[in-house]
């Protein structure tokens, strides 16, 4: 089965201390709009020179205002919530190149968030119309309070146009190498940090600020995307936000999901990494693979220590993650927009791999041909972050937690596949209305 990872390494230092030292990352964001808003997005600040950092809550505030302002009224009909929402292919590239010719090259908001979609479900193929059809749940959409573009009654993030041109263009990256974003601690950073634990001999309270002293930042590296995109800076945020949670820097805002740090017991002695790994059923399609399903819950959490081990209290946190990540995705939108990243890079790889478009005679350069006229919007790219230490006592030990990244294997996931004719079924309610002017419908 395949598996978009969410991948953190670590590096395995210990030391006869009577605390556990939880190190991680600065945050990284979404994307957002133009002008300053280049730098603050999000909820995390992304400077020029590509440093992450604290936001400034008044610009914060300032970029949720902006966004509202420049966000038409969401249309009668397309505000109510919907299992599931229809996307025309044929009609969205229209769309767009209308866009282009006549409204200079500015994407109506409903193109920009795909007309309210959610998920994607299903894949739909009608030759007959060459078109290819997306569906899945949909409604209206508002700014929540931190910026992101979320569903008007459930809060969970509306897909973005930009991250399903990313996902189309990019699937023969995703195919040969793989989708990749990665934090690591430099060279350096490690080596004065190990001198650093071969000097102590007490813990006070000065060591987090020593630890992120002799760290110092930690770069990203981003493969397979634009390292400006908004989906490369959904892949670093989410994987800050999870390691966050589980070493007890930030309470997680659901029910249920202490942190790693407070569920471990004194006496242990393990530095354990996690991932975000796709967590599908196998793809229902039919006999005539016109018609295709994704199924199954989208994510669960992963975790081993660096000696490839398991852990019981590690997976034991991974479990919990895995367990509240539906509620997770909606108290924290960057978990769901992970989650629609993953769908899209299997979506795309469905495509490819089963020639959908030769088989409806469609051709979509707008969408999938990066030297098209088409271009997603740019932001800061995040290149490096700032270490981050807490501390809490448990025991003689330390635990370290000093990079992670994202991995996307799209394609393990579009080979997996089972025919189940229910899928039809939904093909054949799908079809375009008598409008055929219209590129979306309920």
């Amino acid at each position: 089965m395949s598996q978009l990872k969410v991948c953190c390494t670590r590096a395995a230092l210990s030391a006869p201390l009577a605390c556990m030292l939880a190190l991680i990352l600065a945050p990284a964001v979404e994307a957002g709009f133009r002008g300053f808003r280049n730098n603050q997005v999000g909820g995390v600040k992304i400077d020029a020179e590509g440093v992450l950092s604290s936001p400034d809550p008044k610009a914060g505030a300032m970029l949720r205002r902006e966004m509202i302002a420049e966000m038409k009224e969401v249309p009668g009909d397309l505000n109510g919530k919907v299992e599931l929402r229809k996307i025309s292919l044929k009609g969205l590239e229209a769309a767009i190149d209308d866009a282009l010719k006549n409204n200079l090259g500015v994407l109506p908001d409903e193109v920009k968030y795909l007309a309210g979609l959610q998920r994607i479900e299903y894949v739909l193929v009608y030759p007959e119309e060459n078109d290819i059809v997306l569906a899945g749940p949909g409604e209206g959409w508002k700014v929540d309070e931190v910026g992101n573009v979320v569903g008007v009654t459930t809060g969970r993030p509306v897909i973005h146009i930009d991250d399903l041109i990313v996902a189309l263009r990019s699937v023969d990256n995703a195919r040969r190498e793989g989708i990749s974003c990665s934090i690591d601690p430099t060279e350096e950073g490690l080596a004065r940090l190990q001198a650093l634990f071969r000097e102590l001999k007490v813990f006070n309270a000065n060591v987090p600020d020593r630890v992120e002293e002799v760290m110092g930042p930690q770069k990203i590296t981003l493969t397979g995307v634009p390292d400006s995109s908004h989906f490369a800076r959904v892949m670093v945020a989410a994987d800050y936000r999870m390691k966050r949670y589980a070493m007890k820097l930030e309470q997680a805002p659901v029910r249920g999901l202490p942190s790693f740090v407070d569920m471990t017991k004194a006496g242990t002695n393990m530095m354990p990494r996690w991932w975000l790994s796709c967590n599908y059923e196998a793809v229902a399609r039919t006999e005539d693979g016109l018609a295709f399903q994704l199924r199954g819950d989208g994510v669960k959490a992963e975790t081993e220590n660096p000696d490839g081990k398991k852990d019981a209290i590690a997976q034991r946190w991974a479990d919990l993650m895995t367990e509240h990540y539906g509620e997770l995705s909606v108290k924290d939108p960057v978990f769901g927009e992970l989650r629609n990243l993953m769908d899209m890079c299997v979506i795309a790889a469905l495509i490819k791999k089963e020639r959908l478009l030769e088989k409806a005679e469609l051709a979509l350069p707008l969408l999938t041909d990066s030297n098209s006229m088409l271009m997603i919007d740019s932001w800061n790219p995040p290149k490096q972050v700032a270490t981050q230490a807490s501390a809490t006592k448990k025991g003689r030990n330390w635990v370290i937690t000093a990079s992670g990244g994202v991995l996307v294997d799209s394609w393990s996931v579009a080979d997996e596949t089972v025919v189940d004719a229910a899928t039809g079924e939904v093909r054949g309610q799908a079809a375009r209305p008598a409008d055929r002017s219209q590129w979306w419908w309920n």
